[in-house]
Formats: C-alpha cells, structure tokens, sequence
C-alpha cells in the first residue's frame, strides 16, 4: 500500500509531460521533473495561503490546464485552479464526537434543489427542519467541480474541487461545521469510478485511465501501470474530505463499477486509511458502498476475509417495497411481484442472494451469514436520487400513492431493521418531481446527453415526449423543493408521521435491535397482509383491497396511518392500504 507523501503546494504528478511550467498569477515559472515523475517549481513562488490562480502549461501549450488535485475552480472546469487553505477556517465543532451508522436515520439531499437558494449557506438555514423529523446524519450528492451551473454531480472532473456555484470550499467548511454545531454527521457522496465528460485533463498529465469502460466512461486506471499514484490521488481525497472538511462519512458510488484486480482492492485499502484516521481522530467514519452486487463481502470486517466497509445501500429493499405499494413489475421490478419478497428481504437482507434474476438473465448476488452480520450496515429508501431521477418523468411516490400508503412505506422503512435514509422533501409528500438535469455549456455534448437520454427511456418503454430534456433549465427548476407544501394539507400531516416515527425509532430498543434474528415476517399473497415482528414490536400492513385482521396479545397502538385502524379483542383490525405499530 502507498502512503501520503508531503508535497509542495504547486507539484504536480505529470509522466507524460515532456515539459510543464507553472502559470501563477501573472508569472510563469519553469518546473523541473523528479525520478518520481513529480514536477516542482524551479524558482520562487506566491504563498498559496493568498488564494493565487494557477495552472500548468503542458508541452508548450498556450492554454493553462487546471491541477488534478484543485481545492476550488473559481471560473470553472476548463479554468486555472485557485489555492485554498483548509487551515485557514475557524472551526466550532470541538465538542463533536461524530455519529455512528447504526441507529442513524439519514438524509440524502441535492444542494442545488434543497433550497430555492441552491447553495450551501442556504441549505444552512434548513438544519434545524432536518432535527426536528430526527435526523442524524445528512448525505450530500456529489459537490465536485463540474462544467455548467447545475448538474446532479455524477459528471465530475476534479474529484477534491468545490462545485463553485454551492459556494466553494469555504462555504462548504461552514456548512460542515453548522451540522456539527446541531448535532448532525455529514456523509459526501464521491464518485471514483469515471470522470465526467467535459474538463477531464487528467490523460494530458498521466495515465489516470486505462482501457475499457463503464455504463458512464472510461475506467480508472487502479491496476495499471502508473496506477499506484491515481489510487494514492482517491486515498488523498478521501483524507481530504475526513480531516481537512470534517465530514464523518463517505457514500461510494457505484463501486461495482471499479476495475481493480490489485492484490489489495481499493475498497480495502481506503478501509485500512479510514479506520487508522478514525482512530486518531477519535470519531467514527464511515465508508457506505453504493453497491450492485448483492455481495457481502464488502461490508465484511477485514479479519473476517471482507473488505472491511461500514455499509452498503440495498436496492433489493427498495423494490421490494415499491412493487408492494404500486403494482409495478416492469423491468428489474419483475423478481419483486411476490409479496414474499419484501419479507426475505426484511429477514435475510438481500432477495437475489444467488437467485436468478430475470432483468440481468443470470443468478445473482450471495447469501448474507444472518448470524454474524448486523441489520444496521444496509442502507435502505423507500425513494432515493436514483429510483425516483431515474425514472423517465422524475416523479416520486407521491404522485401514485394515497396518504395512508405514504406513511406504510414510512412506516417500514423506520421501523424496519436497516438503516433508514430518507430523500429530500419525502418528509412531506413533496410533489415536486426530481429529474435528470445537466447544464453542458457544449452545444454537441447537451443534445447527446438528452437524445441518449430519450433513446434509454425507449428502449424501456417509455414515451420519448414524456422524457424531459435534461439540458432545458425548466427540468433543473421544476425538480426544487417547494417548502411551502411541508406546512399545509398533505405536507404537514406527513411531516407529522415522520416526526413520530423518527421518535418511535429513537425511543424503543426493539428498532434498533442490530440482530437478524429477532426479525419474524409473514407474507400472505392472497390477502396481501404483511407482518413484521422485532422483538416485542408488531408492524403490520394490508397492501391489499379489503380490511385483515392480525391476531395480537393486548398492547398499546403505538402508531396507524388513519382513523379506521382499531386493536380490540386480541386482533389489529387493518383497512385496505394501512399499516400500524403495535407493543
């Protein structure tokens, strides 16, 4: 495994150079390369705490290409860099100890449409909105530099640069640290398995690809030659984000899609990075994989032969329980129609875990050992970015769902034995949709992005004129949340189910209980009741048309999605499309 290594503040790691020279402020300075293949500057330099624009000239170039490693692009992607001092900031979070994952409730959300402000100083103002339905850790979709506005984040260049509409770095310290100051943990969603498509000039300075690609690009180079200093530049990001901006955790994307055959994979080596920081910083730090494999392997501990990640998300969850609610068995949907998948879900973790599976034509996934893995390190949503952006108009549940059944895909996603993490506005039937938006300053680019964007959504049956063009800055506006809808009608009775919930969850043992043992289903497909039993604690859900009963000791109703939900007499009396909560 590499170390960090301490570098001047204007080297750069550069093997396909020939020659590079330095544009600082109004001066260019001339490098000299080392046996390393890192270049330094020959003569003196500005002190990079001032805030100075650099770039590099790269084989007698005209044009100065921004560094691989930029803290801040002030006038974009294709742009000089600009120095930032994380040091400079003024910490007030001394007294953080951190949040752990297992207990949490997470909050994923788009700094772009979380405020009508966009920004982060303005996501600032809504912190104490995210305390009061219990929130305990907010995860951001990507921020890195991208070229144009607004973006979802996933078409990032410089993986430790600021998107500068947000506010840069030094709005993205103070939002940290606000979160901190409330008592909330900050997961940052990175993206390490492609680079976006536009202001990607990391191939001019080494081989940061190889051969190949991915659904979004070409692959990382992780194994090549020259790979050692790429996987060291990931490394040195993740540190970045854990130490110098504070955040506790890290959401991996798509690391299925990582090419790396290293004797040590990446994932174990940032693991090992992470837990030795997290020690000496005295705080948990979490890495959460965005995973497509259903293999548990990644979220095993390292002593037991894993990879040693904290946790991974669970689509299987997730369809699961959409088919349950809606009836859709479309595409991957299909394998999910049985209601009994929800409930091997609920007690085995995932429901492909070598099964076959019709959307990939395969058997797929692996067995989680129930005895020895907690429930807590899958990560779980009834919605989230993608099963909602990803479908062709961006609409959410609430546009198919009544309130009643609203609040019984609440019910089980808190109530459940994952790890719960909401989307933005689900807290309040937000009926704003979240579509698919990109901003791409290139003619070409933008009508490829939205014509492979139509042609995707046909290939799946989709009407072509319902799909929004991704380019039209209507699509970015229509998918901000309206705060306005969390404070009447529909918003804030289901603002007042959440809020129960998320105490219901922090006040009983029993929904934290980590043990996949003390979690009993039942599923009836004729019917469509479903029970879910942890420990002393009854959750149960008619899916179907017609009033079920439960049969139950004597306990207190501690929560029911409406007015016709009755325990008397030994049973739980449950209309059509209502769930409860019962001790």
């Amino acid at each position: 495994m590499t170390r960090p290594v301490e570098r001047g503040p204007y080297d750069v790691w550069a093997p396909r150079a020939s020659r590079i020279a330095l544009s600082v402020g109004d001066e260019i300075v001339p490098m000299s390369k080392g046996p390393d293949d890192w270049w330094s500057p020959d003569g003196p330099v500005p002190d990079p705490s001032l805030e100075v624009d650099y770039g590099y000239l790269i084989d007698d170039e005209d044009t100065p290409r921004p560094d691989p490693r930029s803290r801040r692009q002030p006038a974009g992607v294709h742009q000089r860099s600009r120095t930032h001092d994380p040091a400079s900031f003024t910490w007030h979070d001394d007294a953080w100890t951190g949040r752990q994952l297992a207990g949490s409730v997470v909050y994923e959300l788009h700094v772009g449409t979380f405020t009508p402000e966009g920004t982060l100083d303005a996501a600032i103002g809504r912190l104490d909105h995210l305390r009061s339905i219990g929130i305990d850790l907010v995860e951001l979709l990507p921020v890195n530099a991208v070229n144009g506005v607004h973006n979802w984040g996933y078409d990032g260049v410089l993986w430790s640069a600021v998107h500068e509409p947000y506010g840069g770095p030094p709005a993205y310290q103070r939002f940290v640290d606000a979160c901190h100051v409330a008592g909330l943990g900050v997961i940052q969603d990175v993206v390490y398995n492609h680079l976006g498509p536009s202001g990607n000039y990391l191939p001019l300075f080494g081989p940061y690809l190889k051969e190949g690609a991915n659904t979004w690009g070409d692959l990382v180079n992780l194994d090549g030659e020259g790979s050692a200093e790429v996987r060291r530049c990931i490394l040195d990001n993740v540190r970045m984000w854990l130490a110098d901006y504070h955040v506790d955790g890290l959401r991996l994307d798509a690391v299925h899609a990582l090419s790396d055959s290293s004797p040590v994979h990446l994932l174990e080596e940032m693991a090992v990075e992470v837990a030795a920081l997290s020690a000496h910083q005295r705080r948990p730090l979490t890495l959460i994989a965005e995973s497509d494999l259903n293999d548990a392997r990644l979220v095993t501990p390292r002593e037991a032969g894993g990879y040693g990640l904290d946790a991974q998300w669970s689509d299987d969850f997730h369809h699961a329980l959409h088919v349950a609610l809606t009836g859709e068995t479309q595409g991957y949907y299909a394998d999910f129609a049985p209601l009994g998948a929800l409930a091997k879900v609920c007690e085995r973790g995932f429901f492909h875990d070598g099964t076959y599976s019709s959307f990939r034509g395969r058997d797929h996934g692996r067995p989680i050992d129930t005895a020895t893995m907690p429930t807590w390190r899958l990560v779980v949503a009834n919605q989230n970015h993608d099963q909602v952006g990803n479908r062709a108009v961006g609409d959410r549940l609430t546009a198919h769902l009544d309130d009643d059944q609203l609040a019984c895909a609440a019910l089980l996603t808190l109530a459940g034995p994952f790890t719960p993490m909401l989307f933005q506005g689900e807290e309040w039937a937000a009926s704003t949709p979240f579509q698919f938006f990109t901003s791409h300053p290139e003619p070409d680019l933008g009508r490829a992005t939205a014509e492979g964007r139509i042609k995707e959504f046909a290939e799946h049956g989709w009407d072509a004129d319902e799909v929004p063009d991704p380019q039209d800055p209507e699509t970015f506006a229509r998918s901000k949340l309206d705060w306005g809808e969390a404070e009447r009608g529909r918003g804030s009775r289901m603002l007042a189910v959440y809020r129960r919930l998320a105490e219901l969850r922090r006040t009983l043992p029993e929904l934290t209980d980590p043990s996949f043992g003390h979690v009993r289903c039942t599923a009836d497909e004729d019917s469509r009741l479903f029970t879910l039993r942890r420990g002393d604690v009854l959750v149960a859900v008619n899916f179907g048309d017609r009033p079920a009963t439960v049969p139950t000791t004597e306990g207190e109703l501690l929560f029911a999605t409406g007015d016709g939900v009755r325990l008397d007499g030994g049973e739980l009396r449950l209309p059509a499309h209502a769930g409860a909560m019962v001790r």
